[in-house]
């Protein structure tokens, strides 16, 4: 096909001339490659292991974090074993004189006084002394107190109607005084305690009955509401679909109402066609050729 193509197309598919030999140059000594050797000869400028020195490690993040926990862990466990050695519940001058006579009480707001917590725990039987637990550092309430009845009766009556009680807009928790009436109780502090404990994560922790009971009235009331609801629900539906039977009623009624006032007229109509037919013939009959109007 190229043979068809003009010159000047032609000259384009052209070859080159070729490229002038030129002889190599003369390098000089220290430019020529070497031959391929091995490296026994370098053998001798390696360091000796023994003049190495240690390589440092670094302490990554993840490590850090669980070395910190690992001492703050040690610290609360070894400040625990200290306060363990220096509690003694005998020994504490503040406390009541009879512990099978004391009811504690705790969740208690900060605002409420031993007179009001005396008033309202009077109504179970005679109070001998009312004590609020405060705070060795700075003399606030620590939101639990110690009530020590005249009577043991009163107490147990008291542990067994007052528990969910509201004092000043919260609920209190009672129980009996446990650290000198149980042989090694420790308080929650101590990481003893009826409810959670605080030694690890919450799988770990104990529960008492009264937070699983208390869970369990927490779920009997949920499932009530919940039926409550559907139940609320299910007659708000009742009541939509009475309300739509009425409408179609009320409507049916309108239109057979309609209907009757229709053939009402429709039978008026007609006997008016009728009488004025009657007279008309009459009229013919007569002779009188005008129709009478008869309205």
């Amino acid at each position: 096909m190229t043979q068809y193509l003009p010159p000047n197309l032609l000259a384009l598919f052209a070859p080159r001339d070729p490229l002038n030999y030129l002889p190599p140059l003369d390098r000089p000594q220290h430019y020529r490659t070497l031959p391929y050797t091995g490296v026994a000869q370098f053998l001798g400028e390696f360091e000796d292991p023994k003049d190495t020195p240690v390589v440092a490690k670094v302490e990554s993040r993840d490590e850090r974090r669980e070395r910190r926990n690992k001492e703050r862990q040690e610290q609360a466990a070894y400040k625990l074993e200290q306060d363990l050695a220096m509690w003694d519940p005998h020994d504490n001058p503040n406390a009541t004189s009879d512990p099978f006579n004391t009811l504690f009480v705790a969740r208690i707001d900060y605002d409420t006084t031993e007179a009001k917590l005396r008033r309202e725990f009077e109504t179970y039987g005679p109070i001998r002394t009312v004590r609020i637990v405060h705070d060795k550092r700075n003399g606030r309430p620590r939101g639990y107190a110690f009530i020590e009845y005249e009577h043991d009766r009163d107490m147990h009556t008291a542990y067994k109607h007052a528990e969910g009680k509201k004092i000043d807009g919260r609920r209190v928790l009672v129980d009996a005084e446990r650290a000198r009436t149980i042989k090694n109780w420790r308080p929650r502090r101590l990481g003893g305690g009826l409810g959670s404990t605080r030694r690890g994560p919450p799988e770990q922790n104990a529960r008492s009955g009264r937070d699983r009971s208390r869970d369990r009235d927490r779920d009997r009331d949920r499932d009530r509401s919940a039926r409550r609801s559907r139940s609320r629900g299910g007659g708000r539906d009742r009541d939509r679909d009475r309300d739509r039977d009425r409408d179609r009623n009320r409507d049916r009624d309108r239109n057979r109402d309609r209907d009757r006032d229709r053939d009402r007229r429709d039978h008026h109509r007609g006997r008016n066609a009728d009488r004025h037919g009657r007279s008309r013939s009459r009229d013919r009959r007569n002779g009188d050729p005008t129709p009478s109007l008869d309205y």
